[in-house]
């Protein structure tokens, strides 16, 4: 069994421990599986930066130990990643402009093949500055696209754009998400069609209107609205919200609605404890929509009372968790009222103990 074998499994053995207080059939106890490829599978990374005399090179942080080492190629990243990384220190390596007072470097790239690089300061950002990144950026755009953001206090500086254009293909089909700098995005490209797949095959399945909670760009609002008749969904976050009105409009979606509001203000306005004025502004009537099917994607944190008391009015709910430990917290009141009748283990992040996993429950009879 290969080293990457034996971690699944691991996670595949604590995942079943969490579940198994609320499967009792065991037929239902067989969970879904999205394997990763065990390197090159990261669209993200973010790296200090260490100045050691006329030496500069990426650094990371044993989790152990806190000490710090030395990061020169990083095979969980994207190639594309690693190219560049070696690229982007070389050249600022060498210039005085560019690596005086550097502080960390952030990549995101895409299976789009694109790359924005992000590159922190303690100083402020100036024309000089954006004359020797642009220069930079004309040089590596020779081999492949990429864009350059700089940071500092109160500045964010842009050459050229802060995003890059995914393209995911699920079920047959292609589509479109601009992706944010510092904004979330799934890390795990391919994993996560395996996801999107995952949740339209149960989707196809469904009659009537989907609402989404923590929505973010969109990444299964825009999927899923092929499936259902209707999507609402809700962000707080502008910078995600921007983005999904984007994809939106790139995807040729025409029954998707997001609105800015949060998981809270939404279980207020669905109970009309309050009016909100940006549902109004999206057009969105609540009241116009035959929901029967609820996703939620929640924070580590999970759900509060209130959403859980919320989207278990609801049919069927698709739950999605970057930690299956609120997971199971959470399932402590939902399997009152709901069955888990699906299970799915997402191994967005290999050779580490974190867990992406989701559930399916539907209301008992």
């Amino acid at each position: 069994m290969s080293d990457y074998q034996i971690q699944l499994s691991e996670k595949k053995h604590r995942f079943a421990e969490l579940l198994a207080p609320f499967i009792s059939d065991p037929i239902l106890q067989k969970t879904y599986v999205a394997e990763s490829e065990p390197e090159h599978y990261r669209m993200r990374a973010e790296f200090r930066v260490w100045h050691d005399g006329d030496d500069l090179y990426h650094i990371m942080f044993d989790q152990q130990s806190k000490q710090k080492y030395r990061v020169d190629q990083f095979p969980a990243a994207s190639v594309l990643i690693n190219q560049a990384m070696t690229d982007v220190i070389s050249a600022v390596k060498t210039s005085a402009i560019l690596r005086n007072k550097l502080f960390q470097i952030d990549y995101l790239s895409c299976l789009n093949e694109q790359l924005v690089i992000s590159l922190v300061y303690h100083k402020p950002l100036d024309d000089e500055w954006y004359q020797a990144i642009n220069q930079l950026r004309l040089e590596l755009s020779a081999s492949y696209p990429v864009h350059f953001i700089g940071r500092a206090k109160k500045q964010k500086v842009i050459c050229t754009q802060d995003f890059v254009i995914e393209k995911l293909k699920v079920d047959g089909r292609e589509f479109i998400f601009k992706h944010v700098e510092n904004s979330f995005t799934q890390p795990n490209a391919k994993v996560n069609e395996a996801m999107l797949a995952w949740t339209m095959a149960f989707g196809r399945e469904c009659q009537g209107d989907l609402l989404e909670l923590y929505c973010g760009a969109g990444n299964f609002s825009i999927p899923l609205a092929t499936v259902f008749d209707n999507v609402v969904a809700t962000e707080i976050s502008k910078t995600s919200v921007n983005a999904a009105q984007f994809n939106i409009a790139e995807n040729n979606i025409d029954n998707c609605a997001i609105v800015r509001l949060s998981a809270e203000e939404f279980v207020q306005a669905k109970n009309k404890v309050r009016e909100f004025r940006r549902l109004q502004e999206v057009q969105v009537n609540l009241d116009d929509f035959n929901f029967t099917t609820v996703l939620v994607d929640p924070p580590r944190a999970g759900l509060d009372a209130a959403t859980i008391q919320m989207i278990a009015q609801y049919e069927n709910i698709i739950y999605i968790s970057c930690n299956p430990e609120t997971l199971a917290n959470n399932l402590v009141s939902l399997t009152t009222t709901h069955d888990v009748i699906q299970s799915a283990l997402f191994d967005q992040f290999p050779f580490t103990h974190h867990m992406e996993a989701g559930v399916i429950l539907r209301k008992k009879q």
